[in-house]
């Protein structure tokens, strides 16, 4: 496989995957479900309730373990947006030439965002955030970019801390994805009592499930300045097909193909040097699918935010004998 195979221009990027990296850090995922009406210009916005993990993780060459905790002082929301009980397998792998995500969520218990705008001023003063732990979700996605300035651009340095970004550089990329989801309440995802009754044509479904899949194409870029300090922004944006189907509580079910679009964001900003790094850095993806209702579409979207402290220390001889990519 030697089209995956860099050498990193050693005055841009300096390689500590040799090192042993040690990391504390903090991390919120997230998934999303939105319902739009273009015409009445109207959202539904869900959300789970998820909470912020504190943990630690080693990386050493390619492998990497991450161990989060919930810990209870630090997350106590329940009774404000409900109880979500997850499974979230949200993984980014960063190799040199290519970066891949992988989406694995199940999401159970969601609440309404956005209760003033959906069910009126004074129903939301008495329910600030309506509950739905009825609603339950399933994603399943994958993405795979290139990038083409690999020797000088790094996307390990902010996200693995296992290299170190010395001079400014970015990188065109282009990719391919492909996602799965499907949601689904014990009643409607409209609500019977929404203040606007024309909100997707008062039609009313309890299930919704698409399939996926797009091309993408974006730009990353690292500025680096005072020598250690950073700034990492990329945006890649998707269009393909999508099949969408909604199962409504007539018992009709309406299906229908239409345009995919969808975006990537990765974006830190911290403090990086040979042996220690600081940062904030933050991945989400978001797909919007043309639903079979005129004027309508859904958004899924998914994410991570982490806050992390690094140190990197060297070893006098790798633990094994392998080839790099």
């Amino acid at each position: 496989m030697k089209w995956l195979k860099t050498e990193n221009d050693t005055t841009y990027i300096e390689d500590h995957t040799e090192d042993i990296t040690f990391r504390l850090y903090g991390s919120k995922k997230y998934t999303k479900y939105d319902i739009a009406d273009t015409k009445q210009k109207r959202h539904i916005l869900y959300r789970p309730n998820t909470p912020f993990n504190l943990g630690f993780g080693v990386n050493y060459r390619f492998i990497g373990v991450n161990l989060g905790f919930n810990l209870p002082f630090v997350n106590q929301h329940n009774d404000k947006y409900g109880k979500t009980t997850y499974l979230d397998l949200q993984t980014h792998i960063y190799l040199r030439k290519l970066v891949v995500d992988f989406y694995g969520q199940s999401y159970k218990g969601y609440y309404i965002a956005n209760p003033k705008a959906v069910f009126g001023n004074d129903y939301a003063a008495l329910n600030p955030y309506p509950m739905r732990p009825d609603i339950e979700n399933l994603n399943l996605g994958l993405n795979v970019q290139y990038i083409f300035n690999d020797k000088k651009f790094s996307y390990r340095a902010p996200n693995l801390q296992n290299e170190y970004q010395k001079k400014s550089a970015g990188s065109f990329i282009v990719g391919a994805e492909i996602f799965f989801a499907k949601i689904e309440g014990d009643s409607s995802l409209v609500p019977a009592n929404i203040i606007d009754t024309t909100f997707l044509r008062d039609e009313h479904y309890y299930r919704s499930g698409i399939a996926s899949i797009a091309a993408n194409f974006g730009y990353a870029y690292t500025y680096v300045f005072k020598k250690h300090f950073f700034v990492s922004l990329s945006f890649t944006g998707g269009l393909g097909a999508n099949q969408t189907r909604l199962f409504f509580e007539n018992g009709h079910v309406s299906h229908n193909v239409g345009l995919q679009f969808s975006n990537t964001i990765r974006g830190s900003i911290g403090y990086n040097s040979s042996r220690y790094f600081a940062g904030i850095h933050y991945v989400g993806m978001t797909t919007r699918s043309k639903m079979p209702i005129p004027g309508t579409y859904q958004t899924f979207g998914t994410g991570n935010f982490r806050v992390s402290l690094v140190r990197r220390f060297a070893l006098k001889k790798p633990l094994w004998k392998t080839k790099e990519i």
